[in-house]
């Protein structure tokens, strides 16, 4: 062990641990732990705030202010698909670029609660370009973004031409509030899926091991992946093609999907800035650490359920 100039303690290989191993969320604690539980949905950070929250906001203008016509969707067309590729670009360079701009290009926060000391690699031969960086910002803006785009396309389309089942906020109001608290829960239930079936050894050799190339993640890392598990992780937005939800659960939905892995894989742990930015997930750190642990998130348990939790704590086993 050894000591950082930020008074931090680091083992041999330079790495950094949160000084309480990761937890998961009161939500399925049994015995129940009422006044835990109402702290975690109704606190700051925690299930509600910021991101929740913020999310759905962003659905909100989304659908109301930066989406095209519902009747100009009828008809598959380049112009507004283009619209919709372009605010999805600028999403995505916002979230993703903010959180590279200052934690990796400006280093605002050094190396403080930086699971690992290095930065990102810029010579190997695993990366395209040969620059970590590079490799993700192309695979996220090239592959990421029109697979995120083309759901959305295809959910308008399908939506404008009355080919789905759809939610009316004022006829069902309690549904339609629920839906935004339900949808957090199945995004990880569906992940955790998905996430165990590219780890089977045919699809993690040939799909998923480009996204763990990423061992020491940065923001853009969170979207660089193969194009056929984009395509399976977005997959979580089919469901509204089955449950009648309305618009604004599906952009909130695919919103969550496509830029929370900026949060999850910038390679601190938060919040940061003295406690002021509610980010990062030492939880999925782990997992690129150490490859066969938390497949999912930290509020549906299914990692511990099934035996492949990790909290940090002590010398891991496989």
């Amino acid at each position: 062990m050894s000591r950082t100039s930020d008074n931090e303690v680091r083992n041999a290989k330079g790495e950094w641990s949160p000084g309480n191993p990761c937890t998961y969320a009161p939500l399925f604690a049994w015995p129940p732990q009422p006044a835990k539980l109402f702290k975690w949905l109704f606190g700051y950070p925690g299930y509600l705030w910021p991101y929740t929250m913020i999310h759905i906001l962003l659905a909100t203008v989304i659908w109301i202010w930066l989406q095209p016509a519902l009747a100009t969707c009828a008809t598959l067309e380049p112009g507004w698909i283009s619209l919709m590729l372009l605010r999805n670009a600028i999403l995505m360079w916002i979230i993703y670029g903010g959180h590279h701009l200052v934690l990796y290009t400006l280093k605002l926060h050094g190396t403080k609660q930086k699971y690992r000391l290095e930065w990102q690699e810029t010579n190997s031969k695993k990366f395209m370009f040969g620059n970590q960086v590079y490799d993700n910002i192309f695979r996220s803006f090239v592959l990421g973004c029109p697979i995120w785009t083309a759901y959305e396309v295809l959910y308008m389309w399908a939506l404008a031409n009355g080919r789905l089942p759809v939610l009316a906020a004022t006829r069902h109001p309690v549904w339609f509030v629920a839906m935004f608290l339900l949808i957090p829960l199945w995004r990880e239930a569906h992940f955790y899926v998905i996430h165990r079936l590219i780890h089977w050894r045919p699809l993690f050799r040939t799909v998923h091991r480009i996204h763990h190339f990423n061992y020491n993640p940065g923001p853009w890392a969170g979207m660089a992946m193969h194009w056929v598990e984009l395509l399976l992780y977005f997959s979580v937005v089919l469901i509204h093609w089955v449950v009648p939800a309305h618009p604004l659960h599906f952009f909130f939905n695919i919103q969550l999907t496509a830029l929370t892995p900026a949060y999850g894989h910038h390679g601190f742990e938060g919040p940061l800035f003295e406690g002021q930015f509610p980010t990062g997930s030492y939880f999925h750190y782990l997992h690129h650490r150490y490859v066969s642990c938390n497949f999912g998130e930290s509020t549906v348990p299914l990692d511990k359920w099934f035996g492949r939790f990790y909290d940090g704590n002590g010398d891991y086993k496989t």
